[in-house]
């Protein structure tokens, strides 16, 4: 009876494990494609004001958005994590167009799971999607093709390139690649068993998980496209690999179209080595391809630098602790401070033992392994150890040697030879959900930012055991001054770095260098400075926000797509402008020697201008008395900061205050929490940070 009870289990494992293995293989599956866009453009009425100046506009858009041709973007939108289903190129232009009302957007899925069909798709869509946008030389949106070059190989730090966005001018027939460009033919997703893939189904319909194991095997098959045959020679249907940003701009060179590329991720220690240093990536940085760089998305901000680490090596190579700095406390310290607590007499030697002993085999474990050393231990126990505390919605395990403030430092590459960036700043989404410009409401977290829905399933919420989860955004924007909404004038404007970075909200601001040698200079500039430099700062407080949407919206979407597309909320602004409370001014002065420490090159804020209370418009004049006599290049760049409001993890430490102000308990927006208190909001101060103006002295050494 046994012997049979146990052969009839081992038969439904195999029958199981065979049928899900079936499913997750796509075996029953097949290719899927965008349904056509919604009719378009946009009434004139409700499309982003512009700026007052009949010669120039501040358009607002999001060059990073991904759909379910992204393969990360696919899994993580089924029924068993957040629930959306399949999102495509089409739901991200009518999301767009009437959801979040842009001027501008672009798709960037990633090149290493796009297959020959899902790219030309995408293509398609875009086409589409631009066909919808009314006259040309004044459409209601424009919608850039792209995708996403994705090096993450965070095992080895000097070779480790991070994440850039390719974008292209041009999307007619014969305008665009013929493929995207990868960093690699196969990446981590496509490792998945395909019973891991097939057990989906027991939470989603079958034919979605039927197609999603089909898209997955069928993006792992795609050939590499052979090495030695230039971009116009390669058949359509391999794979085109560039391992290292100079081979990426080399086969970007060989297609010869307009294109930039876009570097972002830079802090976040989640997808970047501990030890990552832009400096290894300067002997690659080419300014006619990397104009811009994302310093703020729904994975939080990558602007600070802060001089921290989380593991210390000696000369003779062994590690060692790091002293906890005023915003960042390594978890080997706080290893040792829960250990000390836990002590009878916290003073005495065999304590001190005790705390060495815990430190040394949380060293040797590493993050976040070494946390199991210490028992009996919660989230918050571990008091916000590992992450950048006090600075606004940071990246989660902050890389500080990554940061944008460290990149614009830089002087030297890894070989000590002269190279300097010049980015312009800008923010985006950085969604998986198919919804550009998703930040314009606090209103559906789950729907508004890449955190998972730990309702349905707390194993894919990543901080169901730790607190990343939290770190998550609705994500930031670029606003670009433009001389018009068409497609040439937006791309002029990125391409001259007169653009700036929003957290979010529509914040209109001006920065200009007053008396450059041929007049004022806007941001983005760069200018030899034959004296003092005097600059402006203007902002305008963003609209706020009325709820539901415009009726044009609800006419072209109709009510059922407007909640299932938008979560029943469209970006609708009113007529009360927002308060401007302080402008922030940024000084960096990069590095004239490849040894010079970077930290005292970083004065941020250098200056600080409090606006009149409850002011919606502020403007800040201010002069560098010390620019000639320092006789080394500057950039300055302006932080605006509006009023507090609540703000899905505005807090991602969700922390409880004493009377001191000290953050005495931590509530991460994960796990129970995230769920009892729904969009985590917290109070924090929206902000937009412009391009820098860089300022260099004639003949001086650091001008290179």
């Amino acid at each position: 009876m046994i012997k049979k009870c146990l052969l009839g289990l081992t038969l439904v494992i195999l029958v199981s494990l065979g049928y899900f293995h079936s499913v997750g293989s796509g075996m029953f599956g097949g290719s899927w494609s965008s349904e056509s866009v919604t009719s378009g453009p946009r009434p004139a009425i409700n499309r982003v004001e512009a700026n007052t100046d009949a010669a120039s506009q501040i358009l607002f858009g999001d060059l990073h958005t991904h759909t379910n041709y992204s393969i990360d973007a696919a899994i993580f939108n089924t029924q068993l994590v957040k629930g959306l289903g399949r999102v495509t190129p089409a739901d991200a232009c009518d999301f767009a167009r009437y959801c979040s009302a842009l001027d501008f957007w672009s798709i960037n899925d990633h090149a290493e799971s796009l297959t020959p069909a899902a790219w030309a798709d995408t293509v398609k869509s875009i086409r589409l999607c631009n066909a919808e946008a009314g006259d040309a030389s004044n459409p209601d949106m424009v919608s850039f093709v792209g995708w996403e070059w994705s090096n993450s190989d965070r095992k080895d730090a000097p070779n480790h390139y991070g994440h850039k966005n390719v974008i292209f001018r041009s999307w007619e027939e014969g305008e665009t690649p013929t493929r995207p460009i990868a960093a690699q033919g196969r990446t981590v997703w496509h490792k998945i068993p395909s019973v891991m893939i097939g057990l989906i189904s027991m939470a989603d319909s079958r034919d979605v998980v039927n197609d999603l194991g089909w898209y997955l095997n069928e993006s792992g098959r795609v050939p590499v496209c052979d090495e030695e045959l230039t971009a116009d020679r390669l058949p359509e249907s391999c794979r085109e690999v560039a391992a290292t940003p100079s081979t990426l701009y080399r086969k970007l060179d060989e297609w010869g179209l307009d294109s930039m590329v876009i570097p972002h991720g830079l802090a976040w220690g989640t997808t970047n080595p501990s030890k990552a240093d832009f400096r290894d990536q300067l002997q690659g940085y080419q300014a006619r391809y990397e104009k811009l760089i994302e310093t703020y998305s729904g994975h939080g901000s990558s602007e600070i630098f802060e001089d921290f680490q989380r593991v210390g090596r000696s000369e003779n190579g062994g590690l060692y602790c790091p002293e906890a700095t005023e915003n960042f406390t390594p978890c080997c310290q706080q290893a040792g401070s829960i250990v000390r607590s836990r002590c009878a007499d916290s003073t005495s030697a065999a304590c001190a033992a005790e705390v060495d002993n815990v430190v040394a085999k949380f060293l040797a474990k590493g993050v976040p392994a070494g946390r199991d050393i210490v028992p009996d231990t919660s989230l918050n126990d571990w008091a916000g150890c590992g992450q950048l505390e006090n600075q606004f919605q940071p990246a989660s395990m902050y890389v500080p040697r990554n940061s944008t403030q460290y990149a614009l430092a830089l002087g030297f590459d890894a070989a000590g030879n002269p190279k300097q960036t010049r980015f312009g700043l800008i923010g985006s989404s950085d969604n998986h959900v198919a919804r550009p410009g998703n930040s314009y409401k606090e209103t559906n977290r789950i729907l508004y930012t890449d955190n998972k829905d730990v309702g349905r399933t707390p194993m894919f919420q990543r901080g169901a055991d730790s607190e990343s989860g939290g770190f998550y955004y609705t994500g930031g924007l670029v606003a670009v001054h433009s001389q018009g909404r068409h497609r040439d004038a937006i791309w002029n404007g990125l391409n001259r770095r007169q653009v700036y970075a929003t957290s979010g909200d529509r914040i209109l601001v001006w920065f200009d260098l007053l008396n450059g040698p041929e007049g004022a200079a806007p941001m983005g500039s760069e200018v030899v400075q034959e004296q003092s430099p005097r600059f402006k700062v203007s902002a305008l407080g963003a609209l706020a926000q009325r709820p539901g949407c415009p009726d044009s919206a609800l006419a072209a979407l109709g009510a059922d797509r407007i909640e299932s597309l938008c979560g029943g909320q469209c970006y609708s602004p009113g007529n009360r402008r927002k308060a401007i409370t302080r402008i922030e001014i940024v000084r960096i002065r990069p590095q004239l020697t490849p040894d010079e420490k970077i930290a005292p090159l970083v004065e941020s804020p250098w200056r600080i201008h409090e606006c009149p209370e409850g002011a919606s418009e502020c403007t800040y004049q201010f002069e560098d008395e010390e620019f000639l006599s320092g006789e080394r290049p500057s950039l300055y760049y302006a932080r605006v900061i509006q009023e507090a409001e609540p703000l899905i993890s505005g807090d991602p430490f969700g922390c409880v205050y004493d009377e001191a102000g000290a953050c005495v308990e931590r509530n991460y927006c994960v796990g129970e929490y995230a769920t009892a208190t729904e969009n985590c909001l917290h109070i924090a101060e929206p902000r937009a940070w412009t391009s820098p103006i860089y300022l260099n002295v004639p003949n001086a050494a650091g001008d290179h």
